[in-house]
Order: C-alpha cells, then sequence, then structure tokens
C-alpha cells in the first residue's frame, strides 16, 4: 500500500484507521516542523513508536515509569554497553530487579504516551512503509488500535483545556512565596517529583519536559495539576522589547539555558521545606 501525503489532508486518526482496518505491517513515518516520529505495526497492532529525542531503550522506559532509580539507570548504561534491550530485560528480570509485567507494562505505556503526542498532530508529511520493522533489539509489546483511538477521543476535551489553561510552554515555574503552600504530605507520582526537582524561574516549562523526556500533553497535565493545587506557579517570559531582560540575557552564560538541577530531588524538596 503506498500511502503518503499531508497531515493536512489525511488526519493520524484516518492513518491508524485505515492502519488498522487493512491490517497492515510496516512502520509510518510522521515529520511535523523539525519533529519527526515512526510508529510500527503488526498486522493492524500498535508495537513500536518512537518520537524526537527520546532514546526509547528499556533502561529509560523502566526509569521513566518509577521502575529504576536514578543510580541504577546509571550502572545500567556505564556497565551494558552494547546489551540489547531483549538481553537487558532477561538479565533485570533474573536479578530481581523488575518483573516481566514491569517491563510490559512500562513499554506499553511508554509507546501510549508517544503516540497520543503524535495523534494531535495536525501539519506535516507522513509516508507508509510496508513490513518496515523497528531494530530487532528493542522489545514490542502489541496493542489494539481500537483501544488507542477511543482512549484518545476520550481525552481530547481534556487536550483541548489543558492547551487553553497552558497555552504558553515558553513560561517558567516557581513555588509560591505565600504562607501556607507547602509540599508536606503531598502524594505526589514519580514523574510529578521529577517536574518539582527542576522547578526554577529560569527553567521554561518546555526545558523541563525536554530534560525529563515527557510530551507536551504529559507535561501540561502535571503542570496544570500542581497549579490547581496551588504548589506552583506560573512566571510570565520577560517581554522581548524589555531592554533590560535582554541585556540581562546577553550577559548570562549559555550553560544557563539549560535546566539548572539539583544534585537530587530529596534535597530540593528538604530544602523547600526548610525555607517554608
Amino acid at each position: 500500500m503506498a500511502l503518503k501525503g499531508e497531515l493536512e489532508h489525511f488526519s493520524t486518526t484516518q492513518l491508524f484507521n485505515l492502519i488498522n482496518l487493512a491490517r497492515k505491517t510496516g512502520t509510518l513515518f510522521i515529520e511535523q516542523e523539525g519533529k519527526q516520529a515512526q510508529i510500527s505495526f503488526r498486522e493492524g497492532k500498535l508495537i513500536y513508536a518512537q518520537s524526537g529525542s527520546q532514546d526509547g531503550q528499556l533502561a529509560s522506559m523502566l526509569h521513566r515509569a518509577g521502575k529504576l532509580s536514578d543510580d541504577q539507570v546509571r550502572l545500567i548504561r556505564e556497565r551494558a554497553g552494547t546489551t540489547s534491550d531483549k538481553q537487558l530485560g532477561l538479565l533485570l528480570i533474573n536479578a530481581g530487579y523488575v518483573s516481566q509485567a514491569d517491563i510490559i507494562q512500562s513499554i506499553q505505556q511508554y509507546t501510549l504516551d508517544v503516540v497520543y503526542d503524535i495523534l494531535a498532530w495536525s501539519r506535516g508529511r507522513f509516508a507508509f512503509e510496508d513490513n518496515r520493522m523497528p531494530p530487532p533489539d528493542r522489545i514490542t509489546v502489541p496493542i489494539d488500535l481500537e483501544n488507542v483511538i477511543i482512549e484518545y477521543t476520550r481525552n481530547m476535551r481534556e487536550v483541548e483545556h489543558l492547551e487553553k489553561e497552558l497555552p504558553n510552554l515558553d513560561f517558567a515555574l516557581k513555588f509560591p512565596d505565600r504562607p501556607g503552600a507547602s509540599l508536606r504530605n503531598i502524594n505526589l507520582s514519580v514523574e510529578e517529583w521529577r517536574v518539582v526537582s527542576f522547578i526554577n524561574p529560569k527553567n521554561s516549562i518546555r526545558q523541563i519536559a525536554k530534560a525529563n523526556e515527557m510530551s507536551e500533553m504529559e507535561i501540561r497535565q502535571i503542570v496544570y495539576g500542581l497549579l490547581q493545587a496551588g504548589l506552583v506557579e506560573l512566571v510570565r517570559p520577560p517581554r522581548k522589547d524589555d531592554p533590560q531582560q535582554s541585556a540581562a540575557r546577553r550577559r548570562r552564560p549559555t550553560s544557563q539555558q539549560t535546566p539548572q538541577v539539583k544534585k537530587t530531588v530529596v534535597n530540593k524538596l528538604i530544602s523547600r521545606i526548610k525555607s517554608l
């Protein structure tokens, strides 16, 4: 099936429906405003997705899902070398670090997060290559496309609401100065703690998302929840025509343009709690 064209004329959901109905096997390549993504299918089922600079490696997926700590991932990357994802998965299961279910759930969630982000793309070019499969060392988990499309449709209103509430990801975040705003006894997820660890008026929401390998939808969901709970506040970006801000940016070392990361999330939280 020669399938290629522009997303303005053929939406991603239509592409997915066509691939599902035709029970196609191959890979869909999409490019939008410099961003590239590839989604692979086997007999109409979603099995693999990769987008942007995310490495899509098993260690990263398990870390993102909270199954591996920062230190464990660092050691794996230092010692595993060229070990394939399939080999690494067996090593981690045999060593008792994770279970088979942990691996399947982490891969499935990562794939869905990537795909939900891509489904929101409305511009760009696409091309489907028959029988093109993901790298053989990657672990693939089949997912029914019907469920993906239904779940995405359910979340469309939420996405539109989040985009309306947080239209500009170049805003930064800060902890509120008012009394009563505290992180004590707050039950945050692993992903939310990671976002909290990067909160600094110098770090834009977009930079925080990139540092944590999160999609725009994921970072909007987390930031909106933190805002609604009163745990953070938005910091508007400086106006381009503000001469003082322009001069400050010129004097600022380029290294400050990247997220300023504390040594550990725990140190970050302890310091913040002490200051409240």
